[in-house]
């Protein structure tokens, strides 16, 4: 199993390192350890112009994932494009880390690409559990989900953490 991740963005703070061990551990999770994942972290620019291309919406969004699966001997899932200037924004707006947030997004992106929807109230909660059971066992303590008030992509909930703000496909989402 391997993660790559390239950050293609100078405004906000990244661990590739870590962004790494948080889609290996949740690939591991997710039963998928023999699969590789590219992970790409992008500004806010980058992420609407392929959102306007692969989704048909010219806005920003948090996270993208595009489905790489294919017959054969290929071990590439699929690519999970995160932004880190939508990341830093909910993470204000949560009272989180960025690099928690940035990890949740990692997260919500792989479990797309593991089958988990979020279109409808059942499967979103099923799909927000699991990623909350994951950040549990990697040592984080998500304690409640909370709702963004105007997030830009309009779907999606973040988990608040016990941890204070410490600064430090195609299916999409």
């Amino acid at each position: 199993m391997a993660a790559a991740v390239a950050n293609l963005q100078r405004r906000v703070r990244v661990s590739p390192a870590r962004l790494k061990r948080t889609a290996e551990r949740t690939l591991r999770s997710l039963g998928r350890a023999g699969r590789d994942v590219h992970v790409t972290v992008v500004d806010d620019a980058a992420i609407r112009r392929l959102n306007a291309r692969w989704m048909g919406t010219r806005r920003s969004t948090d996270v993208l994932a595009f489905d790489l699966d294919a017959p054969g001997p290929s071990r590439l899932l699929g690519e999970v494009v995160v932004s880190a200037d939508t990341a830093k924004r909910q993470a204000g707006l949560v009272r989180v880390a960025v690099a928690l947030e940035l990890d949740l997004l990692v997260i919500h992106g792989l479990l797309h690409l593991a089958g988990y929807d979020d279109r409808e109230p059942r499967a979103a909660r099923r799909m927000h559990e699991r990623a909350r059971k994951i950040l549990a066992d990697a040592g984080r303590r998500p304690v409640s989900w909370t709702r963004h008030p105007a997030p830009p992509s309009g779907e999606r909930a973040a988990i608040q953490a016990e941890t204070p703000a410490s600064g430090d496909e195609a299916r999409a989402e």
